[in-house]
């Protein structure tokens, strides 16, 4: 994932409140969207909403561009936390680390500790050269996967809403993250198995949300992952957090 690197003094900041599942908006909606380590868990409604989604087999990649998404970590969107002046690397960064310190331009994150939701590892994040590929920010729903989902057709904005909505967006561990790639739900879940209930939820809100298919084999990968929900409708991970 792409980031800057600009000089920084310190300012003390905690990380922004995680907000708990809510109604789902419209690509193009400015509403804020509930932060991805608050993401439904997978009750009945979620349930009903992953049948909901249109099946259908991937689409080719060969006319993928990343650039079909807008610039990286673009602040130009219409979502939650966009239009601050803050990259979105950077806005995820401070919602998702604890003891967030942020430079003297309110913005960059140069430090803070990532108790991540793929693994369990507790990561100490210090932004450098060398360092800040530690934490990097996962798509929950990949890029590359949205386009073979159907996101080609949606318009330029609505894309590049997708690649920087909160909903979409996780600070995770680095090798993790590449290690995930663009696979879809039948090819990869977090290591960590209670990570599975928020992360397929997270994925049928986002596919719901921007209109995307999924394929038989991603959506019965979904529909395992949404049985291990605990029956409270209780997100385990997000209250140890």
């Amino acid at each position: 994932m792409a980031h800057r690197l600009p000089a920084a003094g310190f300012v003390l900041a905690g990380a922004l409140a995680s907000s708990a599942c809510g109604p789902l908006t419209a690509p193009h909606s400015s509403a804020e969207a509930a932060p991805a380590h608050g993401a439904a868990t997978g009750t009945s409604p979620t349930l009903a909403q992953l049948e909901e989604l249109p099946v259908r087999s991937p689409s080719s990649l060969a006319d993928y561009s990343r650039e079909s998404f807008g610039p990286t970590w673009s602040d130009e969107g219409t979502v939650g936390l966009s239009r601050n002046h803050c990259p979105t690397r950077q806005d995820i960064l401070a919602r998702d680390l604890a003891e967030a310190v942020r430079a003297k331009d309110h913005c960059t994150v140069i430090s803070g500790v990532l108790h991540d939701r793929y693994t369990g590892k507790t990561i100490r994040f210090q932004r450098g050269p060398r360092t800040s590929l530690a934490v990097q920010i996962d798509h929950i729903v990949p890029l590359a996967l949205a386009w073979q989902s159907g996101a080609r057709k949606l318009s330029a904005g609505q894309r590049l809403n997708l690649a920087n909505d909160p909903e979409n967006l996780v600070a995770s561990d680095g090798p993790t993250n590449a290690g995930k790639g663009a696979k879809d739900a039948s090819m990869w879940l977090p290591p960590r198995g209670d990570a599975h209930c928020w992360y397929a939820s997270a994925q049928v809100r986002v596919k719901a949300k921007y209109r995307l298919s999924v394929s038989s084999a991603e959506k019965t990968a979904i529909r395992t992952a949404l049985q291990s929900c605990p029956a409270s409708g209780q997100d385990k991970v997000g209250a140890a957090r």
